[in-house]
């Protein structure tokens, strides 16, 4: 009876808050927990067949031994495919990174473990590492599940206005990032062919043209009508291409729903920042390349950790501070 309360109640809070707000970033941890209280209390409606939940626990112990082994490893042979084909930025080496803290836990552990005769506080910081590991591994896993979640929600609505953010041009030429925002921007005009598109990006110092201007140009060769096109050439972060593409139509007097495109990483953080600037507007998803994919979405992740950065030092203070509490618990 606990487990069917408890995961009806997790499955009630997350619609509730679903429903009132989706872009928010709480509903992505609802979400997981809701998942994992439900896939518990349908476990334990199978209490009379223990070969099934033999099977079962069989088969989910050895899919997560399997990802725990070759996670960190497929991680850093991204990396390496990133920055070959990314060029060696900071933001290019993140996979490779996260590969290489996940093997360094490994071993830090394993070392633990063999030394807990000789060093038994190593034990205890151990287990704070693992315990914040956890953490972030709970909150990655769940911000990636509705990330896929809410960037399937938009996909056929209509609109009035389709803002298509800008992402960075090679030179004067829109790079196959951009590219595919703009399909997106163009399939979404033909399904509300009445709507505006406003493209929305500035120059750089390393760009021979704004954003706005060859991604105007982009969606004319694609058929989109000139007239129907909306120049937003300021903006240089997520924040501005929001703020005054919006402010541009207000101006306009262009009103009604309004879609905003980017990359499917990227949708859900847009939509929490697009929240937060209380601009009343959706976001849908653009397709990114398979490579790209893994370090994207941990570059959106630390971004996110980073904006609710009191939240999870909170969490890391918690987490880190159980271990010790227990080890000097038993030695009074």
């Amino acid at each position: 009876m606990a487990p069917a309360i408890l995961a009806l109640l997790a499955d009630l809070i997350f619609v509730v808050r679903f429903l009132r707000e989706p872009r928010r970033l709480g509903n992505a941890v609802w979400f997981a927990i809701a998942l994992v209280l439900t896939g518990l209390w349908l476990f334990s409606l199978t209490s009379g067949l223990v070969w099934l939940q033999t099977v079962v626990l069989i088969v989910v112990g050895v899919v997560a031994m399997v990802a725990a082994l070759v996670l960190p490893w497929a991680l850093i042979a991204n990396g390496a495919v990133m920055w070959r084909r990314e060029g060696h930025r900071p933001a290019n080496m993140l996979s490779l990174l996260a590969g290489l803290a996940i093997l360094a836990v490994y071993a830090f552990t394993i070392g633990a473990v063999a030394f807990t005769r000789t060093a038994p506080w190593l034990i205890v910081v151990a287990l704070s590492a693992l315990l914040f590991s956890a953490y972030l591994a709970f909150v990655f896993t769940a911000l990636l599940m509705y990330s896929v979640l809410y960037s399937r929600l938009n996909r056929r609505a209509r609109a009035a206005a389709i803002i298509v953010l800008g992402s960075g041009l090679l030179g004067d030429r829109v790079p196959p990032l951009l590219a595919s925002r703009l399909d997106r921007g163009v399939q979404c005009y033909h399904g509300s062919p009445e709507a505006v598109v406003v493209v929305s990006g500035g120059q750089g110092s390393d760009e021979l043209t704004s954003e706005a201007a060859a991604m105007a140009a982009y969606l004319e060769n694609a058929g989109v009508p000139r007239s129907s096109v909306l120049l937003e050439d300021k903006a240089t972060t997520t924040d501005e291409n929001l703020r005054f593409s919006v402010e541009l139509l207000r101006v306009r007097g262009i009103s009604g729903r309004i879609l905003a495109v980017t990359n499917n990483y990227h949708v859900f953080r847009t939509a929490i920042l697009a929240r937060r600037l209380r601009l009343r507007l959706d976001v849908i998803g653009a397709k990114t390349a398979s490579y790209f994919v893994p370090s994207a979405f941990l570059r959106e992740f630390v971004a996110l950790l980073v904006q609710y950065r009191k939240t999870n030092i909170a969490a890391f203070v918690v987490l880190a501070g159980f271990p010790p509490a227990f080890a000097l618990l038993g030695q009074l």
